[in-house]
């Protein structure tokens, strides 16, 4: 397979998969528990239809909106996602640049393989932290001001992950960061011989955002799952999130929050966004997907807070129902991480090509010329049977 004939989201997951040593694909594309969330943020998409009109004069079209006060030529963000050299050698410089290349939003993760400072000299396009809130207080005010040195545009502060799910696929592989050989996958580490050559002869594994502080995650071989276990701040409250607004000074996102209740104490502390997440399904199993919560979160704090559904978005048109349903934008990290998998930089330019023709096409086929134009009325409920 190769990446032309890689037409859709799903086509560059089978890309991937054809790329990658099986332990590095299933840490990518699993889930917690039976994976059903993971699931359900995809099929929630299905449960609404839209309703175009049409002769409306759709020869030209605006796909362009305000996000967290930078314009973003698509209603659409790259979601920040950690250890993105494991997938691609390029990582997150791949990820920057077709960002920058389309005009829109990408984050990167405390657990990123590129550093705060790499990141802000390769672009200048807007830009996302994601932070997780460790135990040792030093290690964030630490990245909070290299953030604040380095001109990031928002900070993410990640709510979601007190401990780790249980990601199944990943205690079957044995699946590490940084990624090590193991008996049971030593096979399809050497049936995939151009991710081993770059991993084993490129530039040094590691996470540069954390290893002035830990050595887990960079030179000591670590889960995900242990790593949350044991190096995150479990007794994180609202009084920390809070003291980290306060602290970071700008533009300020609470990603992972999906009860109503939640969203209006997110308001309370004057957050400028909030990210309706699961983490992609690899967290609380058997949790509502993001898109299912939209209408119940936009009508508690509609208005009074940008909304970004993050998760399951797979096509243009799950932005449109997103937008129509309340959502200031739509996000995702799997839509780009099969691609950066697939083909480096260039599957990443393709995938967001793929997905921007697709915004554009439904626009059209819609009879809507503006984002501002998607609103509930363009939407109904698919009824039960």
């Amino acid at each position: 397979m190769r990446l032309n004939d890689c037409h859709n989201i799903e086509d560059f997951r089978r890309l991937a998969k054809t790329r990658l040593p099986f332990p590095v694909f299933d840490y990518i594309d699993g889930g917690a528990d039976d994976e059903l969330t993971k699931a359900r943020n995809i099929s929630a998409y299905d449960t609404v239809d839209l309703v175009p009109d049409v002769l409306a004069g759709v020869a030209d079209i605006d796909t362009s909106c305000t996000i967290l006060g930078r314009k973003s030529a698509l209603p659409l963000m790259l979601s920040p996602t950690a250890v993105q050299r494991a997938f691609h050698w390029q990582g997150e410089t791949a990820v920057a640049k077709a960002a920058e290349r389309f005009g829109l939003w990408f984050g990167i993760s405390s657990l990123a393989t590129r550093s705060i400072e790499e990141i802000a000299e390769l672009t200048s396009g807007p830009k996302l932290f994601q932070l997780y809130v460790h135990k040792d207080a030093g290690l964030n005010t630490n990245m909070i001001e290299r953030c604040q040195a380095s001109g990031f545009d928002a900070l993410a502060l990640t709510v979601d992950t007190i401990v780790s799910g249980k990601r199944e696929r990943c205690l079957r592989s044995g699946f590490t960061t940084p990624p090590r050989f193991t008996p049971a996958s030593i096979w399809s580490y050497a049936t995939r011989p151009r991710w081993t050559l770059d991993y084993l002869f490129r530039e040094e594994f590691r996470l540069p955002n954390l290893d002035t502080h830990v050595s887990e995650g960079s030179s000591k071989p670590v889960s995900i799952a242990e790593y949350f276990n044991t190096m995150l701040d479990t007794s994180m409250d609202w009084d920390t999130a809070a003291a980290i607004r306060q602290q970071w000074g700008g533009k300020f996102v609470l990603k992972g929050v999906m009860s109503a209740g939640d969203a209006r104490r997110a308001v309370d502390i004057g957050a400028d966004a909030i990210m309706l997440s699961n983490h992609g399904g690899r967290q609380l199993d058997g949790s509502r997907a993001p898109f299912d919560q939209l209408p119940e979160i936009a009508e508690a704090v509609g208005g009074e807070i940008e909304i970004i559904c993050d998760g399951g978005v797979r096509r243009g048109t799950h932005t449109l129902k997103a937008l129509c349903s309340g959502a200031t934008a739509a996000s995702g990290g799997r839509l780009y991480l099969y691609a950066l998998a697939g083909a480096g930089q260039d599957g990443v330019e393709r995938a967001i090509s793929i997905l921007k023709d697709e915004i554009e096409r439904g626009m059209r086929l819609m009879g809507v010329t503006r984002i501002g134009a998607l609103t509930a009325g363009k939407l109904r409920n698919r009824p039960l049977i």
